[in-house]
């Protein structure tokens, strides 16, 4: 119960990490990965250095951790932020 923020603001982290994998996975093609990195405005290295990435889905999704940031993953794509929420809720004595 005492350590309940920072399980929460942990479990946060993880789900947008497995969140930025989900969306990797579904940019199959180089040619789609390279739209949608352009789409989020990054400097033309960067979505070239992106696009092309050879690693696993995992790791790729920790460097796509510069493009698809917190706010983006909460405030465009819509998904809750679980710390934010339990801030909210919590009852203080």
């Amino acid at each position: 119960y005492a350590d309940m923020k920072g399980l929460m603001e942990e479990l946060d982290e993880w789900l947008r990490h497995r969140i930025r994998a989900v969306y990797w996975k579904q940019w199959k093609k180089v040619r789609t990965r390279y739209k949608m990195l352009r789409a989020l405005h990054l400097p033309e290295w960067k979505v070239h250095e992106l696009a092309n990435c050879r690693k696993g889905t995992w790791r790729a999704a920790m460097m796509l951790n510069t493009a698809l940031t917190k706010t983006i993953i909460v405030v465009r794509l819509g998904y809750p932020s679980l710390s934010a929420h339990y801030l909210k809720v919590r009852v203080n004595y």
